[in-house]
């Protein structure tokens, strides 16, 4: 074993400014630099980011970073360039010569730490280029999103292992600041990492006070003002689930003059940056924000974490009350609790697990693509997310898991993915593009302008005719109109994102695949419900809210109570009941059904399933509803899309069964 500890040292003082390492950074530095694949379960804000930051320095190769948003990401570059380091990403924010810049800064080497969304592997351009880049590191960030058990389980992340083999890169980190036993399992299994090179520092940090205060919604922003003026001048973030509600929130604070701004989804990408910027300059000291809002924020003196509503899970609550206190210094983590939510948090759930009648049409689609008369190993599906997901009424987050479960079931294998469109605008003539070939090169060239529609200013490529008509494969085609924009002889465009699939077998019983899958899905609800509910007896629990919180992620070094969570200081109070609401009425679940039933036969010729009627009721949103415009059905002055979504999901479905609707 190499000791790379004077590197360290050098590096960590030249460009970082420190003098020496926080725990666990020295062990992942040291067995990344020993070239084993290593994973780093760090709390929030204990320098997760410096344990590849670092290695890149020394490394030979590229640093291949895998972060999960395009905020994050741009965060790190520009605290990486700050330092000196040469690090750039490729996302869908840039233009293409921005993207050509950076991997021409790659391909010669200037650029040590390159970072992309999971979603780039995807892209066969980037995939092409990426193959020819040698590469020491593959880092994943948030790799807790690797397993289905998480609390953000994203299925590309699944294919990350073989996207190392494929691209035959040595080793890679995992980072996380949120992952139960399970998921480290789940992560470490994957990529073949051995116990040994699982460095976890544990998870409870004593300078952050965990406050749960149950309270009627009723009163919730009386307490909330109450509390900001108590701690007025104090940063703080305010988290709430719905769009509407922080709008409320910052609305009714600033008519109580206290200054808070709402940021949500729902705002355009520079509002939010400007709303983004004002917190982190310390212009703005309140915002009122959905879980939008966070991730990549690296504040150190946010003094205050405030749930007005409840979180989505346990792990969801422990990555955002990360975010306060990175300085060392106490804050206070504050959860005003009570039940009227929990409803919504489950109606996020219920959505995203398809019918029996969504996975069929999936699996019958695989069937009728496939010919009778074809070698398998030939047999190619392709893919848009946005008509099979309508076509299947299947949320296209668990269409993506769905594809995922047919390849670990050996129906289908990922191949590649692919723009179904490429558009180009000549910036030379045509006679100067072909001038710049001889012999078969400018007979290909030729080939490819006289395979295009040319309109006005915009030329569009027919691919697949020119594979008929010329004996040539489509990655050469790619490559030559990738040259054509380097040599800026052309613009181009392309949209319209294809996933392509090899078919393994249509040797399946469909009825008893899709059940199996259905029930798959059913399996991974039921543990997510199950996870609200531990969530909640976490809330409402007599006992060290710390101790707990720290042994749900495994950590046991906190042997006895924290003195300083609100069981601790004796602040223990019962929650209230949940406000009685009526009971539903089964003539107007007749009158609902009947409307939308219209609606569903008109647009796919059949009645609205019960699973529809309950999703219409609850305010869940999926395809079908989408494209009938499900919330412009029925009476203008009481809309019927979520006239129910304050019930418990299994209540509301449990009266349509009984209705007979």
């Amino acid at each position: 074993m190499i000791d790379y500890m004077p590197d360290i040292e050098q590096h960590l003082q030249q460009h970082f400014g420190f003098n020496s390492l926080r725990p666990g950074q020295k062990e992942v530095i040291q067995s990344i630099l020993n070239g084993q694949s290593s994973a780093a379960i760090f709390p929030t804000g204990s320098g997760k980011s410096l344990c590849y930051q670092l290695p890149a320095l020394i490394l030979p190769n590229l640093t291949l970073v895998i972060s999960p948003l395009l905020a994050l990401m741009k965060d790190q570059i520009d605290f990486l360039k700050n330092h000196d380091i040469s690090a750039a990403s490729i996302d869908s924010s840039q233009s293409r010569d921005e993207s050509s810049e950076v991997m021409q800064g790659v391909r010669n080497g200037q650029i040590k730490i390159l970072m992309i969304s999971v979603e780039r592997l995807k892209n066969e351009r980037f995939r092409e280029f990426i193959k020819q880049v040698p590469i020491s590191l593959m880092v994943i960030d948030e790799a807790h999103c690797i397993s289905e058990w998480g609390h953000n389980f994203r299925p590309d992340y699944i294919k990350l292992p073989v996207y190392q083999q494929e691209f035959n890169i040595p080793q890679v980190l995992l980072l996380t600041a949120t992952a139960t036993t399970h998921v480290v399992q789940d992560m470490s299994q994957a990529f073949g990492i051995h116990q040994k090179n699982i460095t976890t520092t544990g998870f409870y940090r004593k300078n952050l006070n965990l406050l749960v205060y149950p309270c009627n919604e009723e009163s919730k922003l009386q307490l909330l003002s109450n509390y900001l003026k108590k701690h007025e001048g104090e940063t703080c973030i305010i988290y709430v689930t719905l769009q509407k509600t922080a709008e409320d929130i910052s609305r009714w604070l600033n008519q109580n003059q206290m200054h808070c701004e709402a940021y949500h989804a729902g705002l355009k990408n520079d509002v939010r940056e400007q709303i983004q910027e004002r917190f982190m300059t310390s212009q703005t000291q309140c915002i009122a924000a959905t879980i939008a809002f966070g991730m990549g924020i690296d504040k150190s003196d946010i003094r205050h974490i405030i749930h007005y509503n409840l979180p989505k899970s346990i792990e969801n609550y422990a990555q955002e009350i990360g975010r306060a206190g990175r300085d060392g210094l106490p804050s206070s983590c504050l959860l005003l609790g009570n039940l009227n939510g929990l409803n919504i948090l489950e109606n996020f759930v219920y959505g995203d697990t398809p019918e029996l009648s969504g996975i069929e049409v999936v699996l019958n689609d695989i069937i009728k693509t496939s010919e009778p008369t074809s070698e398998l190993s030939s047999q190619i599906w392709e893919v848009l997310a946005y008509p099979l997901s309508v076509q299947s009424n299947i949320r296209q987050l668990p269409l993506k898991t769905l594809l995922v479960y047919l390849e670990l079931e050996g129906i289908i294998k990922a191949k590649y993915s692919y723009f179904a469109e490429y558009k180009f605008k000549l910036l030379i003539s045509k006679e100067e593009l072909l001038n710049q070939f001889k012999g078969e090169r400018q007979t290909f060239v030729q080939a490819i302008l006289d395979h295009s529609q040319h309109a006005k200013i915009w030329s569009t490529l027919d691919i697949e005719q020119l594979q008929n008509n010329y004996q040539t494969d489509r990655q050469r085609v790619i490559t030559a109109l990738d040259f054509f924009q380097e040599k800026d002889w052309i613009n181009l465009e392309s949209k319209q994102m294809t996933d392509v699939y090899q078919i393994l077998n249509t040797q399946f019983d469909t009825q008893y695949l899709a059940k199996k899958l259905c029930e798959k899905f059913t399996k991974k609800e039921q543990s997510q419900i199950q996870r609200l509910k531990e969530m909640l007896r976490l809330f409402q629990s007599k006992h060290c809210l710390s101790q707990q919180l720290a042994e749900y992620f495994s950590d046991k070094q906190l042997t006895q109570t924290c003195g300083h969570c609100s069981v601790c200081l004796g602040k223990y109070q019962s929650w209230p009941q949940k406000s009685p609401l009526p009971a539903i009425a089964q003539d107007s679940l007749q009158v609902i059904s009947t409307v939308l039933n219209e609606a569903t036969q008109k647009q796919y010729g059949q009645p609205a399933s019960t699973e529809l009627i309950c999703r219409y009721l609850c305010g869940i949103t999926i395809p079908w509803l989408t494209k009938i415009k499900a919330r412009k059905l029925g009476n203008s002055n009481t809309p019927y899309f979520g006239c129910y979504e304050q019930y418990a999901y299994e209540d509301v479905r449990r009266a349509i069964i009984n209705a007979e609707v």
